[in-house]
């Protein structure tokens, strides 16, 4: 099943005017140093495509784009409207978008 790729620019339109939920699938040292703002963690591991809403749009992320490829894959084969952010968070941070820790202090991508 094909999973469309979005930048980050994308993903942060589709946040803003759909309510996409952006979902950080890396292991927990990752999503600690630093995540996008309003992302929801959970590792790719744990992952329940029961989990979530149908009618609510998904951007999976983890460092570089491959493992939210498979957990895409895997939330578009359970009929989910699903993107991949392309480059992960990598590609965030290059852009300029924001990466904080838990407690709002600047991030950083692991």
């Amino acid at each position: 099943m094909d999973v469309l790729e979005v930048d980050p620019m994308g993903a942060t339109t589709l946040v803003e005017k759909s309510g996409a939920v952006l979902l950080d699938v890396r292991e927990d040292d990752e999503w600690t140093a630093g995540h996008a703002p309003g992302a929801v963690h959970v590792r790719l591991g744990e992952l329940d495509e029961r989990a979530f809403e149908t009618t609510v749009p998904i951007v999976a992320v983890c460092r570089s784009g491959g493992r939210s490829g498979s957990a895409a894959t895997r939330l578009a084969a359970a009929g989910l409207t699903v993107y991949n952010l392309a480059g992960g968070m990598g590609a965030w941070q290059r852009s300029g978008q924001p990466v904080i820790r838990n407690d709002g202090t600047a991030g950083t991508v692991i």
